[in-house]
């Protein structure tokens, strides 16, 4: 194997970031790690141990930190890209100049650039013009990932050689890697369950019972779906680990950020005092607002995703907002499954003029 093949470089020093690099060197690669603080990367140098993030979780010591772009790049033949939405354009802007032309990069970021609604694929392209992008995404909580406890995870990709290179890189006994060619499906799946995981947390705290999850999660579905298909995705994408596989284990568990700001709102702290007792980046919380207004003006009809923008960003009580979206539309049970006339008739026959 060439030095190029066999050299991952992971930008970010967050929790699934320092997994997938440990994975990674676990498989015989040379792996460089990019972080923006320099004490931690020489935590992870001296130690093996990310403090911030996963402090009890021994780091392969062929992981090796840096703190400048141009000497994490040099000669890499993967990148794989785990900064927050927030501040992905800036870093793989940054890091252009250090990329190799055929170099594969791989975004693990589960959200969306407010401007222009972009996935974080899509950044990748634009600010690096590569040939080799792909997207990973999955029912993937890190600490459970670093704890080595078996985890499925989809590498997304129109591009044969991306799909092969990441199960190689990744591929493990604990980790398993499937592919997808449907790189936007699988992105927008792991951006929109975010959304969800904060109805499922609020609906906990509230004290309500597993009927209450299993009808989240079963809508949660079906407005994805119905979202992603009026993106240009293909809906079955959303029945794998993308989709429900991702939805449920951020649903349903409370290493989940996402579902942890919701238990916090749940429990009647506003946004504020949610995000701050989670000291954490939660991307759900700016993915309601995008997907709610992208949602309004595209026609789509997402209740839950409107009543969380409500609770989030109008002060809406939650329990006020769990009753009101009992009384929306009683339609179709399976998206796509009824044809097109028999859901406009059953709205017709509800009264409801928003399907």
């Amino acid at each position: 194997m060439s030095d190029e093949c066999n050299r991952v470089t992971v930008l970010g020093g967050g929790s699934f970031g320092t997994a997938l690099a440990s994975i990674a060197a676990d498989n015989g690669f040379e792996v460089r790690q990019w972080l923006r603080d320099p004490e931690l990367a020489a935590q992870i140098n001296r130690e093996h141990r990310n403090g911030r993030y996963l402090p009890d979780y021994a780091i392969n010591p062929a992981v090796s930190a840096y703190t400048q772009l141009s000497e994490a790049l040099e000669g890499s033949g993967l990148v794989l890209v785990a900064i927050p939405s927030k501040g992905f354009r800036d870093v793989v802007r940054q890091a252009r100049p250090w990329l190799d032309p055929e170099c594969i990069l791989v975004s693990t970021t589960k959200g969306i650039q407010e401007e222009g609604f972009k996935l974080m694929s899509q950044i990748l392209e634009e600010e690096t013009g590569g040939r080799h992008i792909g997207v990973l995404s999955g029912p993937n909580l890190a600490s459970e990932v670093a704890e080595r406890q078996l985890t499925a995870t989809v590498i997304a990709s129109h591009d044969p050689l991306t799909r092969t290179r990441v199960q190689t890189a990744l591929g493990c006994d604990y980790f398993r890697v499937y592919a997808s060619n449907d790189r936007y499906g699988v992105e927008l799946g792991g951006a929109l369950k975010n959304i969800y995981a904060i109805a499922a947390g609020m609906a906990a705290a509230l004290g309500m019972g597993e009927n209450t999850r299993s009808m989240l999660m079963t809508r949660a579905l079906a407005e994805m779906s119905r979202f992603a298909v009026a993106q240009g995705a293909n809906p079955m994408t959303f029945l794998g680990l993308a989709g429900v596989g991702d939805l449920i284990v951020t649903c349903s568990s409370n290493l989940s950020r996402n579902y942890r700001v919701g238990f916090a709102l749940g429990e009647g702290r506003n946004l504020d005092e949610a995000i701050e007792s989670l000291g954490q980046v939660a991307e759900g919380v700016n993915t309601v607002r995008l997907v709610r207004d992208m949602a309004r003006q595209e026609g789509v009809y997402m209740p839950l995703a409107e009543g969380l923008y409500q609770v989030l960003f109008r002060d809406v009580p939650a329990r006020d907002m769990a009753r009101l979206l009992m009384l929306g539309e009683q339609s179709s049970d399976v998206e796509f499954v009824l044809s097109r006339e028999n859901v406009q008739r059953d709205h017709r026959d509800s009264g409801d003029e928003n399907g």
